[in-house]
């Protein structure tokens, strides 16, 4: 579990290819301290576990699924990643609750200036839209971002300066593809909402008994 506040930036160091996997070899300045194999790690928003470490770097085991379902696949040595390490016991919550498992593949189809800030306009896959909501959350390569604007096939974040300057949304350009994950909440209330309206026949007939032991004890006419 992660907060989707970015602890720091890496640099792909290597990618040795495994067959149908990789192996992703990470630097790191930061979250090595007190990490260790078996650890996990967000990369770009995507949880990946310690396979091993030395002084400056993670090495991570990386899918084939992952790969398919990410941006890693396109990763080329040298390219900046965002990293934080897992959520524990009274760590400030200060992004939102975020798993590490990525929902879609978007891309950056917008960046204009906003004050001192940016408005970054991305791309909205369907499968992802129903939890998309304006002033909701959603993490974008692993950061804590909120809503601002909806639209039919995209959404709308304002980025801060020391967001934009301090992760990889201040190198990627319009075309650059993003890991998006929904917000827990959000798709479980939607879940719940869609589980509502297909029981209807059950809610109607459970509304109608309450309705009439209310009659009957007088509380309605």
């Amino acid at each position: 579990m992660f907060t989707g506040i970015i602890k720091e930036t890496g640099i792909v160091d290597s990618i040795r290819n495994m067959g149908q996997d990789i192996e992703l070899k990470v630097t790191s300045r930061e979250l090595l301290k007190g990490t260790g194999a078996g650890d996990s790690i967000s990369v770009n928003g995507v949880c990946l576990t310690v396979k091993s470490l030395d002084s400056g770097s993670f090495t991570f085991d990386v899918s084939s699924n992952t790969l398919k379902h990410s941006n890693l696949g396109s990763l080329k040595q040298g390219d900046m990643v965002n990293l934080e390490d897992s959520l524990s016991p009274g760590d400030k919550m200060g992004g939102h609750f975020v798993h590490g498992h990525v929902d879609a593949v978007s891309s950056i189809t917008g960046i204009n200036e906003a004050g001192r800030s940016y408005q970054v306009t991305f791309s909205l896959d369907p499968s992802v839209a129903p939890f998309i909501a304006e002033r909701g959350s959603v993490a974008v390569d692993g950061i804590s971002l909120t809503v601002t604007e909806v639209t039919g096939d995209s959404f709308k974040t304002v980025i801060i300066p020391h967001t934009y300057e301090n992760t990889t949304l201040g190198i990627k350009g319009i075309g650059g593809t993003v890991n998006i994950e929904a917000d827990m909440l959000a798709r479980y209330i939607v879940n719940f909402l869609s589980g509502q309206k297909n029981s209807t026949d059950v809610l109607m007939e459970k509304d109608r008994v309450l309705k009439e032991k209310l009659k009957e004890n007088g509380f309605i006419q």
